[in-house]
């Protein structure tokens, strides 16, 4: 997850949720205006919502090489149980 910077400048920051004993419960996005505080710490790492559907198209289409890789290592893996 990214942070996303939206056209008005708000920062969308993802944030987990977890239990007292570590158990993830939630994901979600707090949103961060300009006039926050650590506002400016956030926003070197931000990305544009454009850019982040750009990084999401790319890897559906570019991940296949990599999921072949995968599922080969995987398939020697379950091999090495026997």
């Amino acid at each position: 997850m990214y942070v996303i910077r939206l056209a008005d400048g708000t920062l969308r920051i993802p944030r987990s949720l977890t239990s007292g004993d570590g158990r993830l419960i939630g994901n979600a996005y707090l949103e961060v205006a300009p006039s926050d505080p650590d506002y400016e710490r956030w926003l070197a790492e931000s990305i544009t919502e454009e850019q982040d559907a750009e990084r999401r198209r790319r890897w559906r289409e570019e991940n296949d090489d990599l999921e072949r890789e995968f599922l080969a290592f995987k398939e020697t893996q379950a091999g090495s149980d026997r």
